[in-house]
């Protein structure tokens, strides 16, 4: 697939969740998927007519367990945040279809204790999981999602910086 042929996909609408606890930790798992020492925060797609929080409090339930009545939803991006997949893995993920995601974060806020966490869930996305301050997060995360990750910290400081 040439350059001019990924810049025509679009991308894939997702959310993604930055889940805090009451230490001001953020959830972060290690992707079961990668040969890298690759850690991300809780995403995944929406679905065809599905809201955007209705998204995300489903993706966190199906990465981690967490059921929505264990969080409260604090803020949300403006803005959808792209990111670009590195051209090597735009074929091997999605079938070729997307050249990226679009990003709407949620942040919530985690008012379980650590025991409703449950990542061997029935299609399990990670393979252990803790809680990181963002500075840690953004040394653990895949260099291509590091400028989202940075969009998305700056977004909720004002919230995160009160919690």
């Amino acid at each position: 697939m040439t350059e001019d042929e990924i810049l025509k996909l679009p991308y894939r609408p997702c959310v993604g969740i930055m889940l805090c606890n009451a230490q001001g930790g953020i959830f972060a798992g290690q992707r079961l998927d990668s040969a890298q020492d690759a850690w991300q925060m809780p995403q995944g797609g929406v679905e065809q007519n599905e809201d955007p929080k209705a998204a995300a409090l489903r993706e966190l339930e199906e990465e981690t367990g967490i059921p929505p009545s264990a969080v409260e939803v604090i803020a949300e991006t403006q803005d959808w945040i792209p990111y670009e997949l590195p051209h090597y893995l735009v074929k091997k993920l999605w079938n070729g279809k997307y050249r990226g995601q679009k990003q709407r974060w949620f942040l919530m806020q985690f008012v379980g204790d650590d025991s409703m966490v449950n990542i061997q869930t029935e299609i399990p996305e990670f393979s252990r999981w803790c809680w990181l301050q963002s500075e840690e997060l953004l040394d653990k995360i895949v260099p291509f999602k590091r400028n989202t990750y940075e969009t998305v910290i700056r977004e909720f400081k004002a919230q995160l910086d009160n919690s």
